[in-house]
């Protein structure tokens, strides 16, 4: 028994902010940003707009793509570095606002990786019978870690949000998964407000060490995408299309180069999106599928890498 992805949908707040826009604040150029990113414009929240806000347009267009009625729903996770709040978990008010009850909802926070680590999580629940019908969601509003005066981070993230609903099949479906952490990594990727005695400790804003969190991506997207498929017993030929966190076009070029892609068989949503941390797979995955480059039957590498470090892969046969 496989557990399978039955449709996507995805959602994109509507307010674009171009790297000229930026340009106007902050010592920068679209040139300088493309240049070292390939991002040219990004997705931002409006104020009122809420993670789940995002997730729950994205939910309703993976369950309208699967044709299957919300009613259904008995898993929920949502995959989220910006939850609404610190509790009830994202996927709880999810679960209200799509009017449903008494089924498992809860997030996983594995920052930029998060998708692949719930969509493992969940493939665990379908594979074994205690699901029948699974949404899971990569949701962030990642503008609002943003210190919007460093050059450094507030070119690279946008928000967004991006689902699947996943059923049993006997055909096809997640092959194999992979998830790693590596915790001694912590302090180059991250944002250290704590909630103390009402008020916050520490500094909120994200922090990033970009050369290296460049050059262990590399390694590490490359080796857990060889041990995927070799879980899998299939070779580097046999992927159709690689759908990778939309972090850096130079990390998605070389991981593709690895495997012995062309950029042709490598979806690239990074120049539109930005990095939209946990959102950027699924958001990737739709716009592969709704363009009509995905097709059924097709083998699928997802892969992605965020703070912690926690990364992994997920082979699929869509």
């Amino acid at each position: 028994m496989y557990s399978r992805i039955a449709g996507t949908g995805s959602y994109l707040p509507e307010k674009i902010v171009t790297n000229d826009d930026l340009a106007q604040t902050i010592d920068t150029s679209d040139e300088w940003i493309a240049a070292r990113t390939g991002i040219r414009e990004r997705r931002i929240a409006a104020t009122d707009q809420r993670t789940s806000d995002l997730a729950l347009i994205a939910i309703e267009r993976a369950l309208d793509a699967a044709g299957v009625a919300k009613e259904e729903i008995d898993l929920l996770i949502v995959a989220t570095t910006t939850p609404d709040n610190v509790f009830p978990s994202t996927a709880c008010i999810l679960q209200d606002k799509l009017g449903l009850h008494g089924f498992p909802a809860f997030d996983i926070q594995a920052v930029c990786a998060g998708f692949v680590y719930a969509l493992a999580t969940a493939d665990k629940f379908v594979k074994t019978g205690a699901a029948r019908c699974a949404v899971v969601v990569g949701a962030e509003t990642v503008s609002n870690l943003v210190n919007w005066q460093d050059r450094g981070t507030c070119i690279l993230f946008g928000d967004g949000a991006g689902a699947v609903v996943l059923q049993p099949s006997e055909e096809t479906g997640i092959l194999e998964s992979r998830l790693h952490a590596d915790g001694r990594y912590r302090h180059i990727l991250k944002s250290d407000a704590r909630i103390r005695q009402g008020g916050l400790d520490g500094t909120p804003w994200l922090y990033m060490e970009g050369n290296a969190v460049f050059k262990f991506a590399v390694r590490a997207l490359a080796d857990v995408a060889e041990e995927t498929l070799g879980a899998a017993g299939l070779g580097k030929h046999e992927i159709d299309w690689l759908v990778p966190h939309q972090a850096n076009l130079r990390i998605i070029e070389s991981t593709a180069k690895h495997l012995g892609l062309p950029m042709e068989q490598v979806i690239v949503t990074v120049e539109k999106h930005g990095n939209t941390s946990a959102a950027s797979i699924p958001l990737a995955l739709d716009e592969g599928v709704r363009s009509g480059r995905i097709q059924r039957g097709q083998k699928l590498m997802l892969e992605g890498i965020g703070g912690g470090f926690a990364w992994g892969a997920i082979l699929l046969a869509y």
